[in-house]
C-alpha cells in the first residue's frame, strides 16, 4: 500500500442530469489512455444509455451484494477495491447512504478509506446534498433531501469541478429522454425541474464553489506572505470604536456591500493595556447588528489603531474601508495631532476609504474611552512649546523693558508656563518655570546680564513665580490623572453594568462570560478550573470546567493571572500579566462564572429529577385510575355476566339481551381505556411504532368516525375530495380523530352535532373538529392535555382523562400539531395541522401511491 494519501476530485452539479457522471467517466478514459491504472468502483447509470456507453472498456469492480429485510441490494465493494489497489478509482454519488450491513454508513466514508490507502478518487455530488444547503434547497424545490454529506468533506477535496448547464439546456435534455424515462418526464419538468428551481440551484452551486475558491486564494496568499490587496472580490470593512455612531456606520457599510455584492466585515481595535475603553453593551449590540446583516465581527489588539486597521484589511484582502468622522473637537485635534481617520487614509495605499458623517462628529467624547493621562505626544508638544515660547517672550519683553516693570515680566512668563502646563503637563511646565526664572534673573533683574540679584524683593518675586508655576503644573497633571482614573472607573462600571444586565436577562452561560472576559481584557485564553475532590475529601488535580481562546490553561500554575474563587474554583487567564487594578473586575467575572456553573448543575439535577417526579405522578394517577375508573366498567361487566349465570332468576329474552349489551359496552369501554393507557406509556417511553405514508383525509376521516358507532352519524362532514394528501400514519391518525370526535360528541348540546372540516393553509392541511359545547377558558386550554385531567369534571364514568393527552402525544409523535381554538359563537375547536405529503425520490419525482379503500368499498 502507498504511504502517501490519495487525492480527491469532485464533480459538483446543480441538479441531476447536468453530466457529472459523464464528465467523471471522460476524465477516467483520458487517464487510462495515458497509461494510468483506472477502475470503476461504482457508477450508477440510472438507465441512461449514454452513461452506460461511456463506461466502455474501463475495468469495473464487481459490486457487493447485501441482503436486507429479505431483499438483495448492491453496494460498492470497498474490500475488493483495496485489494485491487488501482491508481485511480471512479466512485459515483458521494453522498449516498449505504444499505445497513455495509462496511460504512456513508459512501464518503468508503472513499475516505480509499484515499487513506493512497488511491486517487474521482467522485460526483449534487449541490442539494450538501448539509449546509439542505434546508435552503427544500425551501426552493419543496423536496426534502434524505441523503446529505458534510460540507467539510467536499471542501477538503483537492479539486472541485463545477459541471454547469443552463436550465433551458437541462430541460431540453430532460425532454429528449436523456435523463428519465418518458413516463417521468412530464412530472419532472412540472415539479423539480422548473426553470426557477434550476436557476436557484445553479446560483447556489456557483456561490458555494466561489467560497471554496476564495478560501484557497486566502490560503495561497498566507503561504506566500502576500500583503497587498488582490481585488478578486469586493470586501467592505467597517471600523467600530464602541461609540454611539457604530450603528450608523454599520448600516452604511452594509449598503455599500450590498450594492456590489461584497462581504461585510466589522473590526474593533482594542488597546493592549487593561480594559478596552469601549462600551461593552454598545459593542455587543453592534456585533449582533453586523451578524444580522450577514457580516462577520472581529476584535484585535493594537495600540496603533490606524496601523492595525490597515494590517487587518490587507490580511483579509479588504477593498473598501468605512470610517466614522472624528468625534474630537478642533482643540482636541490640535493638542493630539492628526486623528485616526487622517492617519488611516494616509496609510491606506490602494484601499478605498469612506469617511461617514454622523451625529457624534465633532463632539467631545465623554465615555470610557477618554485619554488615560497625558500621552507622550502631548508631553513632547509641551516641551517644544516651551522651547519656542521662552525665547520669543524674552525677545519681546527685553525690547519693551522701558514700558514694563519686573511684575509685568513675571506675569508674562507665568502665562507662558501655564500654557506649557496645559499642553505638556508637570515635567514640561517645571522645566519651563526653572528656565524662565533664570532668564528673568539674567535679563530683567538688576544687575542686568548677570546671574546675581541685588534686591531682595526680586528674589521673593522669582521664588513666588516658581512656586505658582509648579503649582499650576501639578494641578494640570493631577487633572489628567483624575481623568484617567475616571475613564477607567467608567469603563469598569460599564462592564459591570453589562454583566449585571446579562445576569438579570439570564444570558450568563459560562462560555459567554469567559469570552466577555477575554475580549474585555484582550487575553489569549481564559479558563475556569475546578479542583477535583474525592469522596473522602482528598484534593486531587484540576479539571477545566469551561474555556475560550487558544491553548487554555490546565492548572492555575500555567496562567499569567490567576483569580481564586472559593476553595474549589479558579479563573486562569493567559496572554499577559494583569494589573492589580484589573483584578477587582476580573474577580467579579470569576464569581459570576462560578455562580453560572452552579446554576447549570442545579438545573441539570432538577431536569434529571423531573422525569422521576413525572413518572411518580403518572404512577399515582394510574393507580387512582385503575382503582376507580377501570374498576367501574369491569364491575358492570362482572355484574352482568354474574346475573346471566345465576340460576335463581328466570331472565326474559329482553332482559338477557340488555345484560349482554351492558357487558359488551362495559368491556368495549374497558378495552379503549387499556389501549389508551398502553399507547400513552409507549409515547412516553419513545417506543411508539410509526409507519408514515401519503394519506387522503376524505378517506381517513369517515373510517375514524365509523369506529364511534351510531353516535357519529350526525357529525357534519366537509372534507373536499381534492385536498392534498398528508404524510402520516393512517392508523394513528384515525385514533386521534376518533378521540377528538368522541370528546366533541360528549360535550355537544342536543340537536347541535359537531362539525369536521378540512382545508389547506400554506404548506399544511388543517382538519378542524368543532363543537358548540361550553368550551374551555383560554387559561385552561393547555391543562386539558395533561394525562388524568378532566378540569374539574366529576363524571368518573367518562374515562380516565387520557383522550386529549393521548391525541396530542400521537400528533407530536407524527410530527404534526394539535391546538385548541374557540369555536365562533361558543364551543371548542380542535385544529390538526399536518404537512402536505412530500414523498419524493432523490430526483424530485413523487412515487405512485396505492389509494386506500373508501368506507363504502370496505363495507361491500
Amino acid at each position: 500500500m502507498s504511504g502517501a494519501r490519495g487525492t480527491l476530485r469532485i464533480y459538483l452539479g446543480a441538479a441531476p442530469g447536468v453530466g457529472k457522471t459523464f464528465a467523471m467517466l471522460g476524465e477516467g478514459h483520458r487517464r487510462a489512455e495515458r497509461g494510468t491504472d483506472v477502475v470503476v468502483g461504482f457508477v450508477e447509470t440510472h438507465g441512461r444509455p449514454h452513461t452506460a456507453e461511456a463506461i466502455a472498456d474501463l475495468e469495473v469492480i464487481p459490486r457487493r451484494i447485501i441482503n436486507y429485510r429479505g431483499s438483495d441490494f448492491t453496494e460498492m465493494d470497498v474490500d475488493a477495491i483495496l485489494a485491487r489497489h488501482p491508481k485511480v478509482a471512479l466512485v459515483d454519488e458521494l453522498a449516498h447512504t449505504n444499505v445497513p450491513g455495509s462496511r460504512n454508513e456513508k459512501r464518503w466514508q468508503d472513499v475516505e478509506e480509499l484515499l487513506t490507502s493512497g488511491i486517487i478518487v474521482l467522485s460526483t455530488v449534487n449541490i442539494q446534498h450538501l448539509e449546509s444547503l439542505n434546508d435552503v434547497v427544500e425551501k426552493i424545490t419543496g423536496v426534502p433531501q434524505r441523503e446529505t454529506i458534510p460540507d467539510s468533506v467536499v471542501r477538503a477535496a483537492d479539486q472541485v469541478d463545477v459541471v454547469d448547464l443552463s436550465p433551458e439546456a437541462l430541460r431540453r435534455r430532460m425532454a429528449h429522454g436523456n435523463i428519465y424515462g418518458p413516463d417521468k418526464v412530464d412530472a419532472a419538468l412540472g415539479h423539480y425541474f422548473r426553470i426557477g428551481n434550476l436557476t436557484a440551484l445553479r446560483e447556489l452551486a456557483l456561490l458555494w464553489v466561489a467560497d471554496k475558491v476564495d478560501d484557497a486564494l486566502q490560503h495561497y496568499r498566507h503561504e506566500h506572505q502576500i500583503a497587498e490587496t488582490w481585488e478578486t472580490r469586493e470586501r467592505v470593512l467597517v471600523a467600530l470604536t464602541g461609540g454611539p455612531e457604530g450603528e450608523t456606520l454599520i448600516r452604511r457599510a452594509a449598503r455599500i456591500a450590498a450594492r456590489s455584492g461584497a462581504d461585510l466585515l466589522a473590526l474593533h481595535v482594542a488597546p493592549s493595556d487593561g480594559l478596552t475603553g469601549a462600551n461593552p453593551a454598545m459593542l455587543a449590540a453592534q456585533r449582533l447588528l453586523v451578524e444580522s446583516l450577514g457580516g462577520t465581527y472581529h476584535q484585535v489588539v493594537g495600540d496603533d489603531i490606524s496601523a492595525t486597521l490597515i494590517a487587518f484589511a490587507h490580511a483579509e484582502n479588504v477593498t473598501q474601508l468605512v470610517l466614522g468622522a472624528s468625534r474630537r473637537s478642533r482643540l482636541g485635534a490640535l493638542l493630539n495631532g492628526a486623528g485616526i481617520g487622517s492617519n488611516t487614509t494616509r496609510m491606506s495605499g490602494d484601499l478605498d476609504v469612506h469617511t461617514v458623517m454622523h451625529d457624534q462628529a465633532g463632539r467631545r467624547h465623554t465615555g470610557p474611552s477618554m485619554p488615560r493621562g497625558l500621552t507622550r505626544r502631548r508631553r513632547l508638544a509641551g516641551a517644544a512649546l516651551g522651547a519656542v515660547l521662552l525665547p520669543l517672550l524674552t525677545i519681546v519683553l527685553a525690547n519693551t523693558r522701558s514700558s514694563f516693570n519686573l511684575s509685568s515680566d513675571l506675569l508674562g512668563y507665568l502665562v507662558g508656563v501655564v500654557a506649557v502646563a496645559l499642553v505638556g503637563g508637570l515635567y514640561s511646565a517645571v522645566a519651563t518655570a526653572v528656565v524662565s526664572s533664570l532668564l528673568i534673573n539674567y535679563y530683567f533683574t538688576p544687575p542686568l546680564y548677570k546671574w546675581t540679584i541685588a534686591e531682595h524683593n526680586n528674589i521673593v518675586a522669582i521664588v513666588a513665580f516658581v512656586i505658582v508655576a509648579t503649582t499650576v503644573s501639578l494641578v494640570v497633571e493631577l487633572a489628567a490623572r483624575r481623568t484617567s482614573q475616571a475613564a477607567r472607573a467608567s469603563a469598569e462600571s460599564e462592564t459591570l453594568a453589562t454583566l449585571a444586565g446579562s445576569v438579570l436577562r439570564g444570558q450568563t452561560g459560562v462560555p459567554a462570560l469567559l469570552e466577555q472576559v477575554r475580549e474585555t481584557f484582550q487575553l489569549t485564553s481564559v479558563a475556569l478550573l475546578e479542583r477535583e475532590v474525592t469522596a473522602a475529601g482528598t484534593e486531587q488535580g484540576w479539571t477545566v470546567v469551561a474555556s475560550v481562546g487558544t491553548e487554555p490553561c490546565q492548572t492555575p500554575a500555567d496562567a499569567d493571572t490567576e483569580v481564586p474563587v472559593g476553595e474549589r474554583f479558579a479563573l486562569a487567564a493567559r496572554g499577559r500579566p494583569m494589573a492589580a487594578s484589573d483584578l477587582r473586575i476580573l474577580g467579579a467575572f470569576a464569581a459570576q462564572a462560578v455562580t453560572a456553573v452552579e446554576q447549570q448543575r442545579l438545573t441539570a439535577a432538577a431536569e434529571a429529577a423531573r422525569p422521576l417526579e413525572e413518572a411518580d405522578r403518572m404512577r399515582t394517577a394510574l393507580l387512582n385510575a385503575v382503582s376507580h375508573d377501570l374498576r367501574t366498567p369491569l364491575a358492570s361487566a362482572k355484574a352482568a355476566v354474574t346475573g346471566l349465570r345465576s340460576t335463581d332468576v328466570a331472565w326474559t329474552d329482553t332482559e338477557r339481551a340488555e345484560l349482554l349489551a351492558t357487558a359488551d359496552e362495559s368491556l368495549d369501554r374497558l378495552h379503549r381505556l387499556v389501549d389508551n393507557l398502553l399507547d400513552m406509556s409507549r409515547i412516553q417511553a419513545g417506543a411508539l411504532s410509526i409507519r408514515r405514508q401519503p394519506v387522503a383525509l376524505h378517506e381517513t376521516v369517515p373510517i375514524a368516525l365509523d369506529s364511534l358507532g351510531p353516535a357519529a352519524r350526525d357529525i357534519e362532514l366537509d372534507i373536499p375530495d381534492d385536498l392534498p394528501e398528508v404524510e402520516t400514519d393512517p392508523a394513528l391518525l384515525e385514533r386521534v380523530i376518533a378521540n377528538l370526535a368522541a370528546n366533541a360528541l360528549r360535550y355537544s348540546p342536543a340537536g347541535i352535532p359537531p362539525r369536521v372540516s378540512a382545508s389547506t393553509h400554506a404548506d399544511s392541511v388543517e382538519l378542524r373538529i368543532a363543537d358548540r359545547g361550553p368550551g374551555i377558558p383560554e387559561s385552561h386550554r393547555e391543562r386539558m392535555f395533561t394525562p388524568f385531567q378532566r378540569l374539574g369534571d366529576t363524571d368518573n364514568t367518562t374515562g380516565v382523562g387520557l383522550g386529549l393527552a393521548l391525541s396530542r402525544g400521537l400528533m407530536e409523535a407524527l410530527g404534526h400539531e394539535l391546538t385548541p381554538e374557540e369555536t365562533p359563537g361558543g364551543g371548542l375547536t380542535m385544529v390538526l395541522a399536518m404537512k402536505i405529503s412530500a414523498a419524493v425520490d432523490d430526483d424530485g419525482l413523487a412515487p405512485s401511491v396505492e389509494p386506500r379503500m373508501s368506507p363504502a368499498v370496505r363495507r361491500q
